[in-house]
């Protein structure tokens, strides 16, 4: 299990991101089947939330009622989320090869009350915020103070019912809100631009009530500032828009398509830990 120090540093995160890159290659390979480009991208992201000091969690406590809410929307990136989960310690690393694989409780997208650490069952995209929506106004309902953090991709931004969240956010000026938005460009069918321009996604978002912060999502240290930035952020939403490569660290999986849902061959997967050893 990696460690993370009270004080983590940019390089400590930046070697959790590894072993977690490698995490997600090993159990969709192990698995013959996944979502490793989408998993890969959000690797930073999910890192600086768990291992930065920024998502408040208790993996001994996972129904801890103070404890921040993330929510993966995009469901299908869940390796990464599982990855996390495991090295926090919310079940044994050694369970990850267990994906996708029938009876297992790491299904091939998040089931709320199967798996520690999971949230909000997902995989129909664009119900991600709706749900972060929910909690932030049960927060406020019951006076607690913890953050919700969302993560979508940006091909599911093209759902329409992401805009109708976005509009109630702003509208209840729910400040405890933090959507990430995993903008690697491509979706199962092509690049985002080609399909349906979210050009541009900044401008939405501010024009529904909510602070935009643009981060490269792979400069993990950059990250944890966007996130610790944002939840300075107490009166109006906040989306951090992070530019992501699809299949990040694995050269042949990098803006490839074709590994949008496929899984990596063994001697593929052998490339893609020697790669992610350097």
């Amino acid at each position: 299990m990696v460690a993370a120090t009270p004080t983590v540093s940019t390089a400590e995160l930046a070697n959790i991101a590894r072993t977690l890159r490698s995490h997600v290659v090993r159990m969709i390979a192990a698995a013959n089947s996944g979502h490793p480009g989408g998993s890969l991208s959000a690797i930073e992201i999910i890192t600086a939330l768990y291992f930065g000091r920024v998502l408040r969690h208790d993996p001994k406590n996972p129904a801890w009622p103070d404890r921040d809410r993330f929510i993966l929307s995009k469901g299908h990136g869940v390796p990464a989320l599982y990855a996390a989960l495991a090295e926090s310690g919310y079940f044994p690393v050694s369970e990850l090869t267990s994906l996708r694989q029938v009876d297992s409780r790491l299904q091939g997208h998040p089931v709320q009350g199967l798996t520690p650490g999971i949230e909000a069952s997902t995989g129909s995209l664009g119900q991600g915020l709706s749900v972060g929506v929910g909690h932030a106004l049960a927060a406020r309902l019951d006076g607690k103070s913890f953050r919700t953090y969302v993560l979508l991709g940006d091909g599911e931004c093209q759902e329409g019912q992401v805009w109708e969240a976005a509009m109630s956010a702003g509208n209840y000026e729910l400040g405890s809100l933090i959507a990430i938005v995993d903008s690697n460009r491509y979706q199962l069918d092509g690049a985002v631009e080609d399909i349906n321009s979210l050009a541009p996604l900044d401008a939405k978002f501010e024009s529904f009530g909510w602070r935009v912060i643009d981060v490269d999502g792979h400069d993990v240290g950059a990250v944890r500032v966007a996130l610790h930035q944002a939840r300075e952020s107490h009166d109006v939403p906040v989306c951090i828009i992070a530019h992501t490569t699809k299949g990040k660290g694995v050269t042949f999986m990098e803006n490839n398509n074709e590994f949008h849902g496929k899984s990596p061959s063994s001697d593929q997967l052998q490339v893609a830990l020697s790669q992610l050893a350097e």
